[in-house]
């Protein structure tokens, strides 16, 4: 397909199963029709929230985009195709490097490397792309530094070992890796213990 003739997959999405994707279908579709352009196939994600990252049709719009199946990609909206703006610059990368073009018809972002603004928008999008990056760190490292001004405890649970029952099996003659499964530690854990008082 040459680049004024481009072959369009249609990707739309709605969050609940009772939405329907008809008006963002249509719309698409009548936008490639103005412009004679073909449509290779649609990729319709129903009652997908925008979160989730493992929506079954986008990855299959990934893999195809990425055999090269189709020339563009074309959305309604930006919010339906990316989770976040650092998820959105990741699917755009991969679009470019593949060499696929990337247009949302009512947002007016067109990828087109033909385009000049294609370039500046990447640069935009990926610095906005690591803003919201630097915000999420910053926020749940407020939120663990409140929870610790509370007394709550951040991070993974304290490991509680019990020595004296480990000694206890092994003198019973059980091996370290039935202590360890027994009392749910490493094993690396366990032998060090046994191996300390073997030594002392």
């Amino acid at each position: 397909m040459t680049n004024s003739m481009p072959l369009c997959a249609l990707y739309a999405r709605v969050s609940t199963e009772d939405q329907k994707c008809e008006l963002q279908l249509d719309e698409m579709k009548a936008y490639c029709e103005r412009r004679g352009w073909p449509i290779y196939a649609e990729y319709v994600d129903t009652g997908w929230s925008g979160a989730k990252k493992d929506r079954p049709q986008l990855a299959r719009l990934m893999r195809d985009a990425r055999k090269h199946m189709f020339d563009c990609i074309i959305v309604w909206k930006i919010d339906r195709f990316g989770r976040s703006v650092a998820n959105f610059v990741e699917h755009l990368q991969d679009l470019e490097a593949w060499g696929v073009r990337f247009m949302c018809i009512t947002q007016a972002v067109d990828t087109d490397q033909q385009n000049p603004a294609s370039k500046l928008l990447m640069t935009i999008m990926v610095a906005f792309a690591e803003f919201e990056r630097a915000m999420i760190v910053e926020r749940v490292k407020a939120g663990m530094a409140a929870a610790k001004r509370r007394g709550v405890h951040c991070g993974r649970k304290a490991l509680v070992c019990d020595r004296n029952k480990v000694l206890e099996l092994h003198l019973r003659g059980k091996s370290i890796r039935a202590i360890s499964a027994a009392l749910k530690l490493n094993r690396d854990k366990v032998h060090k213990i046994v191996r300390a008082a073997i030594a002392a």
